[in-house]
């Protein structure tokens, strides 16, 4: 027979009141409607045992009296049943006022929240190729996360995040200068800016788990920051991408067929757009002269624009058991640009360059393979139970556009320098143990090494002095995560150290600001615009950081 008081005490208290790891409104509701569809298959099961039993009373209706007893003894058990189904529809009722309770309390809003908050401090220190010296002592800034889920059915669900990443003092609308590349798209919510709070990212994802291939497809605007194997130091979950050579934030759509379930092998189809091609509405303004330049039809393609950027990639993933992964990564993006800087006068050098907007100037091949162990041996012991190491590689190949020459017969535009297409390699390997402080804490030490030609598109990378990963040189780096309360409040004290060999890591795909001039000579080039820029040019960086991050 079911007691009402253990079941309000074994499955009410415990999933009003739950634990402080999986405590939200959506979990409770959740959990509440399945246990609610639990107890009415029961109550179904009740009402059916009691239908048997009307039956059989009917059928034995012309029994002896000497069976007075038994008769009895089923009205009893009829007695008990009615005592069960009625426990069970109070139960019930129970389970649905408090549904209705927290509905009240949430405006009928289904979506799980959840907030993710962390206040940084990063201590800056920067060598230039002229030997002077730049620094932050402590650039203080809080990232607040807003996530939100809800699964309409098994099938499909969304996801979204609100982001608000800012400089402590620092103002929307405050202090931006042109061309304002802190807000460029794919770093718009993973630099420290501004008091805005922005889309991170919003999308819906459907899987059909059934199907002889089981195949699960998205589209809005993706989660493609902090992708694989680049998560383990940011203490975050990987999102698909491979964080080796693309760490950037787009709008497009996924697709990913599991091919073979039990070695964990499947394929993944990507594509986004990183920059649309269109006319203003109105007009725009000319940021040198200032004069209007007429919009023409809303939203057309803009022919004095560059043209739609657009990314598509497919990830290959032959195996994956959980403790050994082996996983590979290809894209080509298009229409890549650089800033398109000019002679004020092509008749007089002395006056300088200027800035004449942005310019397509090729497109890029990038390869990743990468392999990855999550617990080193088996049961060798608990040390190395929790232990990670990861190797991966990857390469870079341009593809650049013919803009044809200027007057003096010299290329309009290069790709890295270059009107040939060039390579360039990275390597990267790390290592993640427990820290022996407390049980989930953990500390990790990687290095990471990128060739003259190297180019990631990883501009929204977690670090304030420049993505590691882009580095053409060395990059080393050394991080301890701590648990303070539970998962719930943690620290994190990470030191970064960047030795570039190369300029133009950090800038984009053109001549411009992507060619590689070596640092060491910068300072004694022949050419006076080159050796001027020794002050500009990073030689060495480093970042500590220390931060502290509630997460719930």
């Amino acid at each position: 027979m079911i007691k009402k008081p253990l079941l309000v005490s074994l499955a009410a208290a415990a999933i009003l009141t739950g634990n402080l790891d999986a405590a939200s409104m959506f979990d409770r509701m959740t959990q509440m409607e399945t246990e609610m569809k639990s107890l009415q298959a029961e109550l179904e099961s009740v009402k059916a045992a009691k239908a048997e039993a009307a039956t059989t009373e009917a059928e034995e209706a012309d029994a002896d009296d000497d069976e007075d007893e038994g008769e009895d003894a089923e009205e009893a058990d009829d007695d008990e049943d009615e005592d069960d189904e009625e426990d069970l529809e109070e139960t019930l009722d129970y389970f649905d006022s408090k549904i209705s309770e927290l509905n009240k309390a949430t405006t009928g809003n289904h979506l799980k929240f959840g907030v993710d908050l962390r206040t940084s401090v990063d201590n800056l220190q920067y060598t230039m190729a002229d030997g002077s010296k730049q620094k932050n002592d402590a650039a203080l800034s809080n990232r607040l996360w807003l996530n939100m889920n809800w699964a309409a059915t098994d099938n499909l669900s969304f996801t979204g995040q609100l982001a608000y990443n800012k400089f402590y003092g620092a103002r929307s609308g405050y202090g931006q200068t042109y061309p304002g590349m802190e807000t460029f798209d794919w770093i718009t919510n993973e630099n420290p800016y501004d008091d805005v709070v922005r889309v991170r990212s919003a999308y819906f994802f459907y899987r059909d788990s059934d199907a002889m291939i089981p195949w699960t497809f998205s589209i809005g605007r993706r989660p493609s920051t902090n992708g694989h194997i680049i998560n383990l130091r940011d203490d975050d979950t990987a999102a698909s991408p491979m964080g080796h050579n693309i760490n950037v934030e787009f709008d497009g759509a996924s697709a990913k067929f599991t091919v073979w379930e039990e070695m964990g092998t499947y394929f993944k189809f990507c594509a986004g757009r990183g920059g649309t091609n269109a006319a203003p509405r109105f007009f725009s303004v000319n940021p040198q002269s200032g004069t209007v330049v007429p919009g023409g039809a809303p939203y057309a393609s803009n022919d004095t624009d560059v043209p739609d950027i657009d990314l598509a990639g497919l990830i290959f993933v032959p195996y994956n058991d959980g403790q050994y992964f082996v996983g590979t990564q290809y894209y080509y993006a298009n229409n890549l640009i650089d800033a398109n800087i000019v002679p004020v006068d092509q008749t007089q050098p002395q006056k300088g360059v200027q800035f004449a907007g942005m310019q397509n100037v090729g497109g890029m091949h990038a390869l990743t393979a990468n392999f990855m162990i999550n617990g080193i041996g088996n049961d060798w012991s608990s040390y190395l139970d929790d232990t990670t190491f990861f190797a991966s590689w990857a390469m870079s190949i341009t593809d650049p556009k013919d803009n044809g020459t200027d007057a003096n017969g010299r290329p309009v535009s290069t790709m890295l320098g270059s009107t040939e297409a060039v390579k360039g390699y990275s390597y990267w390997v790390g290592l993640q143990v427990p820290s022996l402080f407390t049980d989930e804490g953990k500390w990790g030490v990687e290095y990471n090494h990128g060739s003259k030609y190297w180019r990631s598109i990883t501009y929204a990378e977690d670090t304030l002095a420049g993505s590691k990963i882009a580095a053409r040189g060395d990059a080393y780096e050394a991080y301890l995560t701590e648990p303070i309360v539970g998962n719930i409040l943690t620290f994190q004290l990470r030191y970064t150290y960047i030795d570039y060999k190369f300029s133009g890591s950090n800038g984009f795909f053109g001549g411009a600001t992507g060619t590689p001039y070596e640092i060491s000579k910068i300072q004694k080039d022949s050419n006076p615009f080159i050796a001027g820029n020794a002050a500009y040019t990073v030689d060495t960086a480093q970042d500590i950081r220390g931060y502290i991050r509630y997460r719930f």
